[in-house]
C-alpha cells in the first residue's frame, strides 16, 4: 500500500487500533520494513522505464533514505536469498569516506534500514556489501573516476555535490551545522568562520575536473559520458527565495543557520575576486597578467564612473588585502599573506654610503597613525542597505580616523575583519626598512615576504618597493602573521523590513542661530517626517543639478506640524503666559515638563514660514493633548537664542512648527559656500535618486549661527538741546555666564550700524565703536524735522548686519 501510513494516520483511533490488530505478528515484524508504506511519493522511484533518477531536496528531504530504500528494492527478492532485480550496484560518493559513511553507515543507510535476515555484510577490505542472495555493492570516489571503466552495473546510486559555505568545509563536505539535526557540526579542524570562497573552489574544482574528457570517460555499451554535467545537482538550493530567506526571521527560524553555511542560494551569483580583476585588466587593455594567487570571493561591486583601471581595482586592494607587481613584463596579482619568500643573512647585504649600518630601519610618528577606522559597505543578505563597520585600538587616545566607502557588498563580519585588518597593517607598518641586495639574489622583488636578520628585530617585511640598477634597493614593511589570519567575528542577521510605498516625505532645511555654541555656525539643520516613514530619508546635494552626492542620511522622523492658532509676538526674557499655540503633527508626540526642566533646556523648538532663515527660537512647558496628533502649547519662552530680534509681529495660522530634540541634524555645508546656492534632492532613503519620490530644492545659507544678535535696551535721554542715545550689546556665544562683568563680544570687533529716518526717509548713516551715540541739536537742524526713527544693528566682520532694533522718538 503505498503511502499508507499516511492513510492509516488520518484516520480515527479506532481504526488504527483496528489495522494493527489486523496483522499478524510476522506482518508486524516486517511492517518497519516496508518503505512503500512508510515512504513520501517524492521517495518513491518513478514508474516506467528510466535510465537516472534526481532527487533535489533540502536538509530533511529524505533523500538518503530514499537512495537506500531504492538499493534495497533492486538486489532484494521475495525471501533472503532469492535474486533481485540487481546483482551489481555502484554506490558512488563525492569521497569514499562519504560514500561509507551515508551511504552505507548512515542513520538512514543500507544497514540501518535492511531487515535483519536480509542485511548485508560490510567487507571493509574490499569496500562492499555483500546480501545473503549474492548481490554486491561497491563504493566509488568521484575523485577516481578510472576504477569505473571496467565494471558494469545493473543500478548505480549517486550522491549529490556541495559543501557548506564554513572554514575548511572541503575536510567533510557533507557536515554542517543544523541546531535541529543529531548530525549537526563543523568539518574537520573547523573554526566556524562563514567562508562562501571555499564553497565556490570545491565547485569550480568539481566542475572543471568531470568536464575534461579525460576524468569522465563514455561508456562504450551506452555511448554516454559517465557524468552527465547538465545534470550535476548542487547540494543544497532551498526553494525560499533570496534574500526573502534567510532575511524574513519572522517566517523562517532556520535563517541563523545560513551563516554557517547552509544552502547555496544567494552565493551562486557570486563571483572569484580573481575574474573580477582579470575582467578590469581586459577591459582596460591588459592582457599579461596573472590572477592565479588572488583569493576571495565578490557577491557585489559597484562602479559609477571609471578613468582608469586603477582606480576600478583600488577599492578591491583595500577591502581584500592584495597587491599589484610587475615581474618581467607580467602584472601579477597576490594576496598579501605571511607565508615566507626568502630570509636575507646579513652577510648577503650591500652596504651602501650615507646610510647607518646594511639596514636602515624607520618608525613612523604615534601622531600618524590611524587609531580609528571605518569602513562603508552595502549589506549584504538583507535590503542592501549602506551600513558602516569600525574598528578602535583600545590605546586609542585622539589618534587620527580613516575612513573608506567601499561599493561592495559585503557581510557585516567581512567589513568588521577588513576595518581590523586595515588598522592593523597601520600599526605594524610603522616600522619600515631600507636595504639593498647583490644582483645575485634579484629573484626577491616587491611583494615577497622576507625575514631580516635578527638584531633587526627578527621580524617579517614585506617588500613594497624595488629599486634595481646594478644591485638592487629595497623598501619593505613589517608585516605580522595573525593579521592575515581570519578572525572570528559574529554574523549578524538582518532582517528584511517591511514594504513601505514610496511616497514623498516633508522636509525642512532650516538655517538657526547656535543653540548650544558648539554647533557648525554655518551648516543648516535638516528635519523630515512622512506617513509612512520610509525608514530613512536621503538628501543628495550639487553645485549645480548634476553629479550629485549624498550630503545626509536621516534615520529618525523628526517631530514637525502645523499651527491652527495665531502666535503673537511675545518679548524675550519673560514667560509668554498668552493664548495657547495649536499644533497639529503629522506622526509623534510632545510632553509636558516643569519649569525648571524647561530652563534647563528641554523643549525647544522652531515656529517658521519654511524659508532657510526666518525661524524664531522657542520653548513651552505645557503641551496638551486635543486631538488625534493635536497639541496646544502654552506657559511659552520666546526669541530664544537671539531670535527675538527677526519675529514678525505675528505668526499666522499655517505656520510651521519642528520640535528640536535632538533629531534635527546639521547636514554638510563647507563656510566657503556659505550663500552660495546649492541644489538638494530628497526622498526615501531605500529609493534612487531617480525615484518620482523625490523632490528638488534650491537653496543658499547666509549661517545665521554667524548672525549678531540684536542690540538690547535701546534708549535715548535728553541732554540739553541734545539727544543722547545708548544700548547694550549682546553675545551669541558664551552670554549666559553671570561671572564677568561683561558679556563677551563674539565677533572680531565692536562694530554698529546706526540710521536716522525722517517720515521713513534715512536722512543719516553711521559706523560706531561704542554703544553710544549723541544726535546733537545740530545734526537734528540739519536732518529736518518729521517723524524721528532711529536704528541701531550690531555689525560681523565675517556675517555683516544682524537684525536690527529700533527706536522712536516723539518731536
Amino acid at each position: 500500500m503505498t503511502s499508507g501510513a499516511a492513510l492509516v494516520a488520518s484516520a480515527g483511533v479506532a481504526a488504527r487500533k483496528e489495522f494493527l490488530r489486523s496483522l499478524s505478528g510476522d506482518h508486524l515484524r516486517a511492517l518497519p520494513y516496508l518503505f512503500d508504506f512508510w515512504a513520501l511519493d517524492h521517495q518513491l522511484a518513478p514508474e516506467g522505464d528510466w535510465r537516472t533518477w534526481v532527487i533535489l531536496g533540502g536538509r530533511g528531504a529524505g533523500k538518503t533514505r530514499a537512495g537506500s530504500e531504492w538499493v534495497r528494492s533492486m538486489v532484494e527478492g521475495s525471501r533472503p536469498r532469492d535474486p533481485g532485480i540487481a546483482k551489481r550496484v555502484g554506490l558512488i560518493g563525492e569521497t569514499m569516506e562519504q560514500a561509507r559513511e551515508v551511504m552505507v553507515f548512515g542513520e538512514s543507510g543500507i544497514l540501518a534500514c535492511s531487515p535483519p535476515d536480509r542485511r548485508p555484510v560490510w567487507i571493509s577490505g574490499r569496500q562492499m556489501l555483500v546480501w545473503p542472495n549474492g548481490a554486491e555493492a561497491r563504493l566509488y570516489s568521484a575523485f577516481d573516476p578510472e576504477r569505473l571503466r571496467g565494471p558494469q552495473f545493473d543500478a548505480v546510486w549517486a550522491d549529490e555535490v556541495g559543501c557548506a559555505a564554513v572554514d575548511k568545509a572541503t575536510n567533510e563536505p557533507n557536515r554542517f551545522v543544523d541546531l535541529k539535526s543529531s548530525e549537526s557540526g563543523l568539518p574537520r579542524a573547523s573554526n566556524g568562520i562563514r567562508d562562501d570562497y571555499i564553497q565556490m573552489q570545491y565547485l569550480r574544482a568539481i566542475y572543471a575536473h568531470f568536464s575534461d574528457d579525460a576524468n569522465n570517460p563514455v561508456s562504450p555499451v551506452t555511448g554516454l559520458q559517465m557524468l552527465d554535467m547538465g545534470r550535476i545537482h548542487v547540494w543544497a538550493w532551498d526553494a525560499r527565495p533570496f534574500p526573502a530567506f534567510p532575511g524574513n526571521g519572522d517566517l523562517w527560524s532556520d535563517n541563523v543557520n545560513y551563516s554557517r553555511g547552509h544552502w547555496v542560494n544567494g552565493r551562486a551569483s557570486a563571483r572569484a575576486l580573481s575574474s573580477v580583476v582579470a575582467e578590469i585588466c581586459e577591459a582596460s587593455g591588459v592582457t599579461n597578467f596573472d590572477v592565479s594567487a588572488l583569493h576571495g570571493v565578490v557577491r557585489g561591486y559597484g562602479i559609477d564612473d571609471v578613468t582608469t583601471a586603477r582606480s576600478a581595482l583600488q577599492p578591491l586592494m583595500t577591502a581584500y588585502g592584495f597587491d599589484a607587481i610587475e615581474r618581467e613584463g607580467v602584472l601579477i596579482f597576490r594576496t598579501r599573506g605571511a607565508r615566507l619568500d626568502a630570509t636575507v643573512d646579513k652577510e648577503r647585504l650591500v652596504y651602501e654610503n650615507g646610510m647607518d649600518g646594511a639596514i636602515e630601519l624607520t618608525r613612523a610618528q604615534e601622531a600618524e597613525i590611524a587609531g580609528r577606522v571605518r569602513v562603508g559597505f552595502v549589506e549584504a543578505d538583507a535590503d542592501y542597505e549602506v551600513r558602516t563597520s569600525e574598528a578602535i585600538f583600545p590605546d586609542d587616545r585622539g589618534h587620527t580616523t580613516s575612513g573608506s566607502e567601499l561599493p561592495l557588498v559585503l557581510t557585516s563580519a567581512e567589513a568588521q575583519r577588513i576595518a581590523e585588518r586595515w588598522l592593523a597593517e597601520a600599526r605594524v607598518g610603522r616600522d619600515t626598512a631600507r636595504f639593498t641586495l647583490p644582483p645575485s639574489l634579484m629573484n626577491i622583488g616587491a611583494g615577497d615576504v622576507i625575514r631580516l636578520p635578527d638584531e633587526h628585530g627578527d621580524g617579517l617585511f614585506r617588500i613594497d618597493q624595488s629599486e634595481q640598477t646594478d644591485r638592487q634597493a629595497l623598501e619593505a614593511v613589517r608585516i605580522e602573521p595573525a593579521v592575515y589570519e581570519p578572525q572570528d567575528v559574529t554574523e549578524k542577521t538582518f532582517n528584511l523590513r517591511s514594504f513601505v510605498a514610496p511616497v514623498p516625505v516633508e522636509m525642512m532645511l532650516m538655517d538657526l542661530p547656535l543653540l548650544t555654541g558648539d554647533e557648525d555656525p554655518v551648516a543648516p539643520y535638516i528635519a523630515a517626517s512622512g506617513v509612512p516613514w520610509p525608514g530613512s530619508v536621503a538628501l543628495y546635494s550639487s553645485t549645480q543639478d548634476a553629479g550629485y552626492g549624498l550630503n545626509r542620511l536621516v534615520t529618525s522622523s523628526s517631530v514637525i506640524g502645523l499651527t491652527q492658532t495665531v502666535l503673537t509676538k511675545g518679548r524675550a526674557g519673560l514667560y509668554d503666559r498668552g493664548p495657547v499655540l495649536r499644533v497639529q503633527l503629522i506622526r509623534g508626540d510632545l510632553q509636558s515638563v516643569s519649569l525648571d526642566q524647561m530652563l534647563g533646556g528641554a523643549n525647544v523648538a522652531v515656529i517658521g514660514d519654511g524659508s532657510a532663515e526666518n525661524w524664531e527660537v522657542f520653548q513651552f512647558a505645557q503641551a496638551d493633548i486635543v486631538d488625534e496628533n493635536t497639541f496646544e502649547l502654552s506657559m511659552r519662552l520666546r526669541g530664544q537664542a537671539g531670535s527675538n530680534g527677526i519675529a514678525p509681529p505675528e505668526w499666522g495660522a499655517g505656520s510651521i512648527f519642528v520640535l528640536l530634540d535632538g533629531r534635527p541634524e546639521q547636514i554638510a555645508l563647507s563656510s566657503s559656500v556659505r550663500g552660495v546656492t546649492q541644489h538638494y534632492r530628497y526622498g526615501p532613503g531605500t529609493r534612487p535618486m531617480s525615484d518620482p519620490s523625490y523632490q528638488y530644492r534650491i537653496q543658499a545659507f547666509s549661517g545665521v549661527g554667524l548672525r549678531p544678535y540684536s542690540v538690547a535696551h535701546l534708549r535715548s535721554v535728553a541732554d540739553g538741546a541734545n539727544l543722547d542715545v545708548s544700548w547694550i550689546r549682546r553675545a551669541r556665544i558664551g552670554g549666559d555666564s553671570w561671572d564677568g562683568i561683561e558679556v563677551p563680544l563674539s565677533e572680531a570687533f565692536e562694530r554698529y550700524a546706526l540710521r536716522v529716518f525722517k517720515d521713513g526717509v534715512m536722512v543719516r548713516q553711521q559706523i560706531l565703536s561704542t554703544p553710544d551715540f549723541t544726535y546733537t541739536a545740530e545734526m537734528q537742524a540739519a536732518d529736518g524735522a518729521g517723524e524721528t526713527r532711529i536704528d541701531v544693528a550690531q555689525l560681523s566682520e565675517t556675517y555683516g548686519e544682524g537684525p536690527v532694533n529700533a527706536l522712536s522718538l516723539v518731536a
